[in-house]
C-alpha cells in the first residue's frame, strides 16, 4: 500500500510564535532530570537553579538520587581531587548572590557549606515565570540492572522498592510514585530513565510498565549509551520496539518519550553530564506543576535539543506539525511507526514518510500501529552528546487505525 506524506503548502509560518501562545496554552520549557550536591552532582541548588533561569527554562526538577531538597544538609569544602565543593565554588555564590547567602561551619580541620532546601530555592528564584517541581531519581537495581525512575511533583521521598526481577522491581517503584498521587489527591509523574546506562534494560522491560507511559528517548549524560553500540539497542529503537510490544502484546497504549540533560557537571563546558543537553516544551495554560503534569500525561509535550515547534496534532487520519525556523536552517521531519500486516507487526519503527517542509503531515493508510515524528535540523548541537549530534525534536507517538485491532487481541491474552 502506498505511503502518502501531505505537506501543507503556505510558505511562511502564518503566526508567530508569541501570537499563537497568546491565543491559548503555552509552550513551558522544562527539564525534569538534573542533579546537585544534594547527592552526586558537583554545584550547589542555586548554582543550578541559577543556570536554567538565566537560559529560559520555566520550570526544573532537582532530581537527586533517593532524597529531596529537605532538612538540613552539610557539605564539605575540598581542594582535594574527590572533593565536588571547592573554594573558588563558594567565592562565586557569594559574589552571585550576596553577602550572608552562603552559610558556612568549621568541624574541625573541615569546612563545611550549607546547602539551602526547596523553600529556600522557591523563595529565591519564583517570581511568576519560572518554578521548581519537586522531584526524586528514585534509585534501584535488580542485580547488575541499573533501575532508575525519575518522581515528579512529590511531596516525601520514595525509598527505593526492590523486587525479584527486572520487570517487578520498575513496577514497584512506578506504582509507590502513583500511590503517593492517589494518597496526595494531584498529578503525579514517573519516567524510566536511561534505560541503557549499564546496558540495564530491554525493549521488552520498557514496554511491561503498567499505570505509567514515560521514558526518557534522550538522556545528555555520556554514559548512558544512548546511540547503542554493538551489544546495545539505541534508546530511539527501543521505543519503537516497546511501542509495538505495548501495542500487540500487552494492549498498554502508547509510551511517551522525554529528553533531559541528567546534569551532573554545572561547572565548565564539554563535560560528561552538562546542562542544556536536552529538554521538554509542554503546553498548557498556566506555569503550575498540577498543570504540567496534567499536560505531560495528555502527551501535550515534545522532546527536543534544539529544535522548536509552534504547534502539533493529530486526528484520526494525520499527523501534523508546525515548526519554527530557524534563519539559514533546513529541517528534514521523518514520520516514524509500525505497520500491522495480517494480524502481526511488521517491523518495528519503519520510516513511513519523509518531509522537507515547515508543516510536514503524514496521512495514515489504514495499517498503523501508531505513527510518530522526529524533526532532525541541519544545525549542529553546540554541546552534544556525541559528536555530530544535530539538534533534534521528537513528537509523541500517535495510536494509527491498526491500534484497535491489535490491542483488542493483546488484552485477550493471559497477562505475562
Amino acid at each position: 500500500m502506498p505511503v502518502t506524506v501531505q505537506s501543507i503548502a503556505g510558505g511562511a509560518i502564518l503566526c508567530l510564535l508569541a501570537a499563537c501562545q497568546s491565543a491559548g496554552p503555552t509552550w513551558w520549557k522544562g527539564n525534569t532530570h538534573t542533579h546537585t550536591l544534594w547527592s552526586d552532582g558537583n554545584a550547589a541548588p542555586e548554582h543550578v537553579a541559577d543556570w536554567y533561569v538565566k537560559h529560559g527554562y520555566d520550570f526544573l526538577v532537582l532530581s537527586d538520587h533517593n532524597i529531596l531538597s529537605e532538612g538540613e544538609r552539610w557539605v564539605a569544602i575540598s581542594e582535594s581531587e574527590g572533593g565536588r565543593l571547592r573554594t573558588t565554588d563558594v567565592e562565586l555564590l557569594d559574589a552571585r548572590f550576596g553577602p550572608g547567602w552562603v552559610v558556612q561551619r568549621r568541624d574541625g580541620d573541615r569546612r563545611e557549606m550549607k546547602l539551602k532546601t526547596l523553600p529556600e530555592l522557591r523563595a529565591k528564584f519564583e517570581r511568576g515565570d519560572f518554578i521548581f517541581i519537586q522531584g526524586e531519581e528514585i534509585t534501584d537495581r535488580y542485580e547488575n540492572h541499573e533501575i532508575h525512575i525519575n518522581g515528579l511533583n512529590l511531596d516525601t521521598v520514595i525509598p527505593p522498592q526492590g523486587g525479584d526481577s527486572i520487570v517487578e522491581t520498575i513496577q514497584r517503584n512506578i506504582d509507590a510514585i502513583i500511590a503517593q498521587g492517589e494518597r496526595l489527591n494531584r498529578p503525579v509523574l514517573g519516567h524510566l530513565n536511561h534505560p541503557n546506562f549499564g546496558r540495564s534494560l530491554r525493549p521488552e522491560h520498557v514496554a511491561a510498565i503498567r499505570g505509567e507511559r514515560f521514558f526518557e528517548v534522550y538522556n545528555g549524560h555520556r554514559s548512558t549509551l544512548g546511540h547503542g553500540d554493538l551489544k546495545t539497542t539505541a534508546t530511539e529503537q527501543i521505543w519503537d520496539v516497546a511501542l509495538t510490544i505495548r501495542l500487540t502484546e500487552h494492549g498498554l497504549g502508547l509510551l511517551y518519550g522525554l529528553a533531559t540533560d541528567d546534569a551532573h557537571n554545572h561547572h565548565g563546558t564539554r563535560d560528561v553530564s552538562v546542562p542544556g543537553r536536552g529538554w521538554v516544551w509542554v503546553r498548557c495554560d498556566r506555569l503550575g506543576a498540577d498543570a504540567i503534569i496534567d499536560a505531560m500525561r495528555a502527551g501535550d509535550f515534545y522532546a527536543s535539543t534544539g529544535v522548536r515547534l509552534a504547534d502539533f496534532g493529530s486526528d484520526d487520519q494525520r499527523l501534523w506539525l508546525q515548526i519554527v525556523p530557524r534563519p539559514g536552517v533546513t529541517y528534514r521531519t521523518e514520520f516514524i511507526g509500525t505497520r500491522y500486516v495480517d494480524g502481526s507487526p511488521a517491523i518495528s519503527g519503519q520510516l513511513l514518510g519523509t518531509s522537507q517542509d515547515l508543516r510536514p503531515s503524514y496521512r495514515m493508510t489504514g495499517d498503523e500501529l501508531y505513527v510518530r515524528a522526529r524533526v532532525i535540523s541541519s544545525r549542529l548541537h553546540p554541546d552534544p552528546f556525541a559528536a555530530g549530534d544535530l539538534e533534534t525534536a521528537w513528537v509523541q507517538p500517535v495510536l494509527g487505525p491498526a491500534a484497535g485491532r491489535s490491542m483488542a487481541l493483546a488484552r485477550k491474552k493471559p497477562l505475562p
